[in-house]
């Protein structure tokens, strides 16, 4: 009876993924998939290259004088969140193997420009730099582990980890775009025909 359970299960489970990544491809711009990356990396490929699109986007759809605005006196202006989230894209990917440039201030990055142009060359910088060291990297490193927060965690986790910190950092940008009306240009797109 639990192998008949377990098998339902899975079959329910992977049934669910499969339809979830032929829905992910039709909706976004990526259904080519992530050439020369297989596996775990190319599902976070894959949600990175989601992201980016969608951040350079929101950062485009914004007017550069309101790159200064902040929601309130300690908290991250519109600038400082898409530099926040650049640094985030070279401090995290150096714990699976993936430096940043040699001479590139990543602890001053957040508050290094209130440029929109400078911002978005940063964020596609950041965002080339992510997406190398997702292919870069080795499926054999995936379960290699290392010190974290107290514990220990696997490269997989360091990537699981990212994908999710990196979408909060977008839903933070949404909200301040909606606050200061620009709309998210990804939901004026028209749907997608099947």
């Amino acid at each position: 009876m639990k192998r008949a359970f377990s098998a339902i299960c899975w079959f329910v489970f992977t049934a669910g993924a499969v339809q979830a990544a032929a829905q992910l491809q039709q909706v976004h711009p990526y259904r080519d998939g992530t050439p020369g990356v297989t596996g775990y990396r190319s599902e976070v490929l894959a949600l990175v290259m989601i992201q980016e699109n969608e951040f350079l986007r929101l950062a485009e759809a914004f007017p550069a004088e309101k790159y200064t605005w902040r929601p309130g006196p300690g908290v991250l202006s519109v600038a400082e969140v898409f530099l926040h989230v650049s640094a985030a894209n070279y401090n995290m990917y150096k714990l699976v193997g993936a430096p940043p440039p040699a001479g590139l201030d990543v602890a001053g990055m957040e508050t290094s420009t209130t440029d929109k142009a400078q911002v978005i060359a940063t964020l596609k910088a950041s965002y080339a730099h992510a997406k190398q060291a997702i292919t870069d990297m080795a499926d054999a490193n995936l379960e290699k582990t290392m010190d974290w927060q107290g514990g220990k965690i696997t490269q997989r986790g360091v990537l699981l980890y990212i994908v999710p910190h990196i979408a909060e950092h977008l839903g933070q940008a949404i909200a301040y775009a909606r606050i200061n009306g620009v709309v998210p240009p990804w939901s004026l797109d028209p749907p997608n025909k099947k």
